[in-house]
């Protein structure tokens, strides 16, 4: 957890960001500052029939530890949700659920015949708030045993934590059920779901956010604290494997450059991390394509004046008790992009500049998405991150807090005029090191100090090195991926292989961007095609109840505008 403190950005890289951002805007034909988007800017001309993609981006989930029995729950009599005592919801699937789901209980991995020295365990609804695992680059890949998925509570499990938080010895294993991760299950069962869905490439969050919005690890350079740049060293935290000139892959939380907010109280001198290369806003921006990142906790508290820098230490209490910032500086990949970054966290001049070209460069926190979701000026692609009481991450967040977050998003967008053609994306930026015990084949290898077995054989035996970049080994664990949207299938599970740039390439495609280039993962990410039927609009949508995910209701007719039935 982070307490940010005031960091002054220097003038010259808040000059090259801002210059960045009158560059977009003059590219696109925008007016910067007024919000008002010239034609190319409309630009909706799509290869499918979705015209809004919406991406739920959550924190540290793996596929076992959220969907491990699917779609069987205990249904325990007396189980209450963690920090509201309000009664868990039952689960009943539905007869025509899937039966092919690679889940543990499927594979016969339940306890007692898990490899693993610990067996796995459910987690109950009241213990929503746990211990953080170890979910590094090396840990994570250690832990698969070359393939072996047998020393998870070796290298990636911690067992004892902070005040509040449960744990176990092996509690890495350990999983929930659709008695906690009720609205998850319910979209699965009435929307599509993959069961073959993976991080890009091994490691935390801001390797996974990059790869959601570039494919790309490669191409960090390193800062100090107060924004001037340093050449790295070979073993640097922040900068992996560095060139001549000082350029390499980042696999750890290094927070970024063109950001106030960035950096804690505990680690105020850390060196900060800035991205070259382009990234999906760069593409969306010369398509006229408008697009923005909505994020909690992104308004500051403190607005920036002069040399000083803006402060984001909004917080709220989670499921536990506990008071947590909202805003985290490394789940803001657009923040590494001196192109797309909105360093002073500026407000958008007006509603209208809102997924357009201005002074927040297409930044915002997350109540500017609530003022277009139910107008005609939602973006095109927009990417919400919840403040971190609700994006699920272990230690400070939780299931119960996230399901708050997910189930009022996605009831506001079905309820809204823009559900007609939007498509909703559920993912994750890592595993949070808990157990999966599926294992995709090496697609991108690498061979360093940092990589273990699983990768270091996949490049001895000739599988490539995209772009010659090391440390960028992948796929790495298995995630929840979930689709929710007028053209999703129903109750549908789909074994294609795809990973988080995967999702790039499907908002890519769908506004005919082109590729990042650079070796990015997105020229041989596996496709979303296969959740959707762009032959038949849905006429049902299913509401769900906020508080315990439980199905609230069904709207039928007209994409569900024409009547309703209550469950």
């Amino acid at each position: 957890m982070k307490h940010l403190v005031h960091r002054t950005i220097p003038r010259r890289l808040a000059a090259v960001a801002s210059a960045a951002v009158v560059a977009g805007a003059t590219a696109a034909g925008g007016v910067l500052g007024v919000g008002v988007p010239s034609a190319a800017a409309s630009n909706s001309t799509t290869a499918t029939p979705i015209k809004h993609v919406v991406v739920i981006f959550g924190e540290n989930v793996s596929f076992d530890h959220y969907f491990g029995t699917y779609p069987n729950a205990a249904n325990t009599p007396g189980e209450t949700l963690q920090g509201s005592n309000v009664p868990a919801a039952k689960f009943t699937p539905s007869a025509d659920t899937p039966k092919n789901i690679n889940t543990l209980a499927s594979a016969g991995l339940l306890a007692p015949n898990n490899p693993n020295t610990v067996q796995p365990a459910r987690l109950s609804p009241f213990q929503a708030v746990t211990c953080d695992q170890d979910h590094g680059y090396t840990a994570e890949q250690k832990a698969y045993n070359g393939g072996l998925m047998d020393q998870f509570v070796q290298y990636t499990s911690r067992d004892a934590c902070g005040t509040n938080q449960f744990g176990r010895p092996g509690l890495t294993m350990d999983y929930y059920d659709g008695n906690t991760v009720t609205g998850l299950w319910n979209y699965a069962q009435h929307y599509a779901m993959s069961d073959n869905h993976f991080s890009t490439t091994f490691g935390p969050s801001t390797p996974g956010a990059l790869n959601l919005v570039s494919g790309q690890t490669h191409g960090v350079k390193e800062f100090t604290a107060a924004g001037q740049p340093v050449t790295p060293t070979a073993s640097d935290y922040t900068v992996r494997q560095p060139d001549a000139t000082g350029t390499g892959t980042v696999i750890n939380d290094p927070d970024p450059v063109y950001d106030d907010c960035s950096n804690s109280s505990h680690k105020s001198t850390n060196n900060l991390a800035g991205m070259t290369g382009k990234n999906i806003g760069d593409l969306l921006n010369a398509k006229g394509v408008s697009w923005g990142w909505f994020q909690g906790g992104f308004a500051p508290t403190t607005q920036a004046s002069g040399t000083t820098p803006a402060a984001c230490l909004a917080s709220h209490t989670n499921a536990a008790g506990a008071s947590v910032v909202d805003y985290s500086p490394h789940h803001q990949p657009f923040q590494y992009y001196a192109s797309t970054a909105n360093p002073h966290h500026l407000a958008p001049a007006s509603t209208a500049e809102i997924g357009h070209n201005g002074q927040a460069n297409h930044q915002y926190d997350l109540t500017a998405f609530d003022s277009v979701v139910n107008t005609n000026n939602l973006p095109a692609v927009s990417f919400l991150k919840a403040g971190e009481y609700q994006d699920g991450h272990a230690a400070y967040s939780d299931p119960v807090d996230e399901q708050h977050f997910i189930t009022k998003t996605i009831n506001t967008i079905e309820k809204s005029p823009n559900w007609k053609d939007t498509a909703v994306v559920v993912a994750y930026d890592d595993s949070d090191g808990w157990y999966d015990h599926v294992a995709a084949q090496v697609k991108n290898a690498s061979n360093t100090a940092d990589d273990a077995a699983w990768c270091q054989q996949a490049a001895a035996k000739g599988t490539p090195i995209a772009g010659g970049y090391q440390d960028r080994c992948g796929p790495g664990p298995r995630q929840p991926l979930i689709v929710v949207s007028p053209f999703s299938k129903q109750n549908f599970v789909d074994h294609t292989q795809t990973d988080q740039a995967s999702i790039l390439r499907f908002i890519e495609d769908n506004w005919s961007t082109g590729r990042v280039g650079d070796a990015s993962a997105d020229a041989t990410a596996g496709s979303l095609s296969a959740m959707f039927n762009f032959h038949h609009e849905r006429r049902d949508q299913v509401l769900l109840n906020e508080e315990n995910g439980s199905v609230a209701a069904v709207l039928h007719g007209n994409n569900g505008h024409g009547g309703h039935h209550h469950r």
